[in-house]
């Protein structure tokens, strides 16, 4: 089994490599899916939940909740989307033999331009709503998740780039864990 992570922050252009990953045949296991069902059960923004089902259940509790996801599926590779700290990549090598995180790497410019032409609905209209956010995701940790991540992928081009970079990453990763 290949279960690969991919990190960065909030518009760097995770999705693109989850598509990618897709593409090849990965299933992905979104972490902010997770955290936007239960906030709609909650009736709370997804940032919000994101703090508290941390607060309530530890740092741990989304990870785990990915793990489940991946027992229960049936396949042979996984891409995990949108790791947020180092306690999660902690869970999933603990889980997952030869697991990698690849980073998606993008200036604050470029994301913030990224976000308001996708408009999600947890993305931030305004510049100091995306401030407060990046700031949120700094707070779990995922500075060091990039810092210390397996793969680095700088995104600032145009998107057939990314696209390259993510195939050839994911083959590698594919190869080695044969």
């Amino acid at each position: 089994m290949v279960v690969i992570g991919v990190s960065g922050m909030p518009g760097a252009g995770k999705g693109v490599v989850s598509r990618v990953a897709e593409s090849m045949g990965f299933q992905v296991i979104r972490m902010g899916d997770v955290i936007r069902d239960e906030a709609r059960k909650r009736g709370e923004e997804p940032g919000v939940t994101a703090v508290r089902l941390r607060e309530e259940y530890g740092e741990y509790v989304v990870a785990e909740k990915c793990v489940e996801r991946i027992q229960k599926a049936k396949s042979e590779r996984f891409l995990i989307e949108g790791i947020r700290s180092p306690h999660e990549v902690e869970i999933f090598r603990e889980n997952f033999p030869g697991f990698r995180v690849i980073s998606v790497f993008s200036t604050r410019k470029t994301r913030f331009k990224r976000l308001k032409k996708r408009r999600r609905e947890d993305d931030s209209s305004s510049y100091s709503e995306f401030i407060e956010r990046d700031e949120r995701e700094l707070g779990f940790g995922i500075g060091n998740v990039i810092a210390t991540s397996d793969y680095m992928i700088v995104n600032e081009g145009p998107i057939w780039k990314i696209k390259k970079q993510a195939k050839k990453i994911l083959r590698k990763l594919c190869e080695e864990g044969r």
